[in-house]
């Protein structure tokens, strides 16, 4: 198909004399005579002051705007929102972090669709602007490319005069709770705020931002190394060019984003997440995308792939290193030929290179040599762990399951007294006044998509706790979520959350509590008569509400998350159960 024929959507919309107003408008916006007779490809990015991880976003739309432009397209930019999860952590605003990546998706559909697009390149660099622009994608099904805005640079100290210790935002959050502790003062804390970040960029380690770019790319709906360049510097700036010609090439071949976003990619994308010790929001994402891809995805999928996949990455949060280290050695793309080589990728899926997945591996080299070139990425037969961090958890605590995070570095197993608490905030404070002690296991509750509303992240409560001295001491379990920069004995999402009735809403303080990583359960240990009591006693809280808009309309109903009884699956609904009484033999809906 050449490249003039590529039309199918932009000629309904500029094509013939009545068209001749919608032309008049796109005139006056810089289009040519020979313009319109072009495909018509956007580009949605997202740049702001809002946060460094997007502060550079429209510098790079530019070059993917003249990669489109150069090979024969006619670019369009046009913008959308996000927001920063690092700013807004442990205040209500977070609340509305999740939230925003359904606003991404919706207002780049509406866009593009409306507009008349033939084609989409999408340029994101943040945790929820990056699964939002892979669900639009997904939905609109045009031929498409994603691009990820950068890994951000380490900061130092300034007596770091050698800079071995790499500072990020997780360490700031640390600082905190090393402040509370008092291993660090007022002087020490503001040294800290002010090092760890140095510019524009996602944050550092293989949090939620590096990991779900790396999944895209394995996924194949990125260009070969885009996951693991930096910020700044001339391969991401080349990268976006590239993207720009690369969705011209996909429109002349006829294939859209759903020829590649198909069911073995997802498994590409999970495999190679799992490898890197990845966020569980690799998790929460996944399933959201595969669900606008219309791709059968289910919790359960990534228990039995994560039994195959070993911890190969010393990457923070629970690791020494840093993603910029990592683009030092070669970044993910030799650990994806390791993958290959092992059978853990279908090496078919096609990409957006046009190439299939084997294709484009075939030619990377290997990383340089352990232990005495790097110590960054294992071999295969010294892992870090032999399977997968990323556990799916299930007992009578979480009847229809909850996510754990749990490395080994931590133990594999935990058991101690309930310390609980009612919401985020009040768990900080807890942690930071010391009333969490060795062998607790804090619970955080009311902090799900209905109870919170919005599912928060709770980066600030287990950053206080490594930052105490706890992390291997202390386990946390919420019906919220986790930040990929969280780390230590963690485990959330679970479910059925508090707000909708769920076992974790009937747990008192000094409640013995088993999480065990090996058998997957997570567990109330109390008599089956007592646990059966306190379910028929149970009455939910009412969710707090704003009075309108997305805090009510978009957290406490469209994301409240459910089970589907066929598999489990998280899904989106147009209301919120109503409280339901579950006991542990139950699987809910």
């Amino acid at each position: 198909m050449a490249l003039e024929n590529s039309r199918k959507h932009s000629s309904v919309v500029v094509d013939g004399r009545d068209r001749a107003p919608a032309r008049s408008m796109l005139r006056a916006v810089g289009f040519e005579d020979d313009d319109f007779k072009k495909p018509q490809v956007g580009v949605a990015s997202s740049p702001s002051d809002l946060t460094p991880c997007n502060m550079h976003l429209g510098e790079l739309a530019k070059h993917a705007t003249d990669g489109v432009n150069a090979a024969g397209g006619k670019a369009v930019n046009f913008s959308t929102i996000t927001v920063s999860d690092g700013i807004s952590m442990g205040t209500a605003g977070m609340r509305y972090s999740l939230v925003s990546r359904e606003v991404i998706a919706d207002s780049i559909e509406t866009a593009v669709a409306a507009e008349g697009f033939d084609g989409l390149v999408a340029i994101g660099g943040c945790d929820k602007n990056m699964p939002g622009c892979m669900i639009a994608i997904a939905r609109l099904n045009r031929p498409s490319v994603f691009v990820y805005g950068g890994t951000i640079l380490p900061g130092f100290l300034p007596q770091d005069k050698e800079e071995k210790d790499a500072l990020d935002i997780v360490s700031v959050f640390e600082a905190v709770g090393r402040h509370a502790r008092g291993e660090l003062d007022d002087e020490g804390l503001k040294c800290v705020e002010k090092s760890a970040i140095p510019g524009a960029g996602s944050c550092g380690g293989m949090y939620t931002a590096n990991t779900m770019a790396s999944a895209i790319e394995a996924m194949g709906m990125s260009l070969p190394n885009s996951s693991a360049q930096l910020a700044i510097g001339k391969p991401k700036r080349e990268d976006c060019a590239r993207a720009g010609e690369a969705v011209c090439k996909l429109l002349e071949q006829g294939v859209t984003a759903r020829d590649i976003m198909t069911r073995k990619a997802f498994e590409n994308a999970i495999t190679v997440g799992m490898a890197l010790g990845g966020s569980t929001n690799l998790i929460l994402h996944l399933l959201a995308i595969a669900h606008a891809a219309e791709v059968d995805l289910t919790i359960d999928d990534f228990a039995e792939i994560g039994k195959r996949v070993p911890v190969l990455c010393d990457v923070k949060p629970f690791g020494r290193y840093n993603v910029s280290h990592l683009i030092r050695i070669g970044g993910i793309r030799p650990l994806m030929k390791v993958l290959l080589d092992r059978g853990l990728l279908h090496g078919d899926c096609l990409t957006v290179s046009g190439q299939t997945m084997a294709e484009s591996l075939a030619g990377v080299e290997p990383y340089p040599a352990y232990p005495d070139k790097q110590d960054i990425v294992r071999p295969w037969d010294d892992p870090i762990k032999p399977d997968t961090h990323l556990r799916i958890l299930r007992g009578n605590l979480a009847p229809t399951g909850a996510v754990g995070k749990i490395t080994g570095k931590e133990g594999l197993h935990f058991k101690g007294p309930a310390k609980v608490y009612e919401n985020e905030e009040d768990a900080l404070q807890g942690i930071l006044r010391g009333d969490v002690v060795s062998g607790d296991v804090v619970v955080i509750r009311n902090e799900g998509p209905v109870g919170g509303p919005g599912m928060r992240e709770m980066l600030s409560p287990t950053a206080a706790v490594a930052g105490r001295g706890l992390i291997k001491e202390v386990a946390l379990i919420t019906d919220g979520r986790f930040s990929g920069g969280s780390h230590g004995f963690d485990v959330g999402h679970i479910t059925p959350e508090a707000a909708c009735g769920g076992p974790i809403g009937i747990v008192k303080n000094g409640d013995q509590i088993e999480v065990d990583a090996v058998k997957n359960s997570i567990s109330l240990l109390i008599p089956d008569e007592e646990y059966d009591a306190r379910m028929a006693a149970y009455t939910p809280p009412p969710p707090p509400r704003d009075s309108r808009g997305a805090g009510q309309i978009r957290q406490a109903r469209r994301h409240c998350q459910r089970r589907c009884r066929d598999g489990q699956r998280f899904v989106l609904t147009a209301q919120p159960p109503p409280p339901k009484k579950v006991r542990r033999d139950q699987d809910s809906s």
